[in-house]
């Protein structure tokens, strides 16, 4: 089997939830690195691959993607017999998968836009000597709050978002949810007891402590 090729730097959220689903898969993967800093993301060559100019690019073959969560579908779907099954089990029926697609929808629609606001403000900012704002900061904490709130119900009737197997749905909530705890925000998971027991769970799959080693793992020379 060919090995797929990432580019992008694995500090990025939307790279990590990429990395994270190809270790859950078993699928051999090359990381280029992508040095933001210097404008390669804006590269006519780059952009053949991600025509917004942003990460993760995505490679398989002679297939090319780009948008993390479509990659994560691609890869579930494309080696469905490898590793987790995180889009449903096989033979789960259009019902299993429905329920993965709503929590990830989910996720992207109302857990992402204020923790990944939060994740700017609290964790990116201050490595890019900007400031923070206060007022941003607690307003989407409160949006997170809703939002974790309705998962805290959710998580006291099944192990995890879709039911009592691990899927996309779940790990697609890794690299903000890192980001936040690293950045002190954690009591926002803790304070909740079944979103709680849930976070610790799939924050600790070895799958996501390899891609946590790899974001602290110097870039080579």
């Amino acid at each position: 089997m060919a090995t797929v090729t990432v580019y992008g730097p694995p500090l990025s959220t939307a790279v990590s939830r990429v990395l994270a689903c190809l270790i859950e898969k078993d699928v051999d993967f090359k990381l280029v690195s992508v040095d933001m800093s210097k404008g390669q993301h804006k590269s006519p060559d780059f952009l053949k691959l991600q025509p917004f100019g942003q990460v993760p690019a995505f490679q398989d073959e002679h297939t090319s993607l780009f948008e993390s969560r479509a990659i994560c579908r691609y890869i579930c779907d494309k080696y469905a017999d490898r590793g987790q099954s995180l889009l449903g089990r096989k033979g789960g029926g259009p019902v299993e998968r429905a329920r993965i697609e709503q929590w990830l929808e989910a996720e992207g629609q109302s857990f992402n836009p204020p923790s990944s606001t939060l994740v700017f403000q609290l964790a990116f900012a201050p490595r890019m000597g900007l400031p923070q704002d206060p007022a941003a900061i607690e307003l989407n904490e409160g949006k997170l709050g809703k939002v974790l709130d309705v998962y805290d119900r959710r998580l006291e009737e099944s192990r995890f978002l879709a039911g009592d197997e691990f899927s996309l749905a779940d790990l697609s909530h890794l690299p903000n949810g890192h980001y936040l705890t690293v950045a002190g925000k954690g009591e926002i998971f803790a304070s909740r007891k079944n979103v709680a027991r849930w976070w610790e769970e799939i924050s600790t799959r070895p799958s996501w402590k390899k891609v946590v080693e790899m974001q602290n793992t110097p870039p080579a020379s």
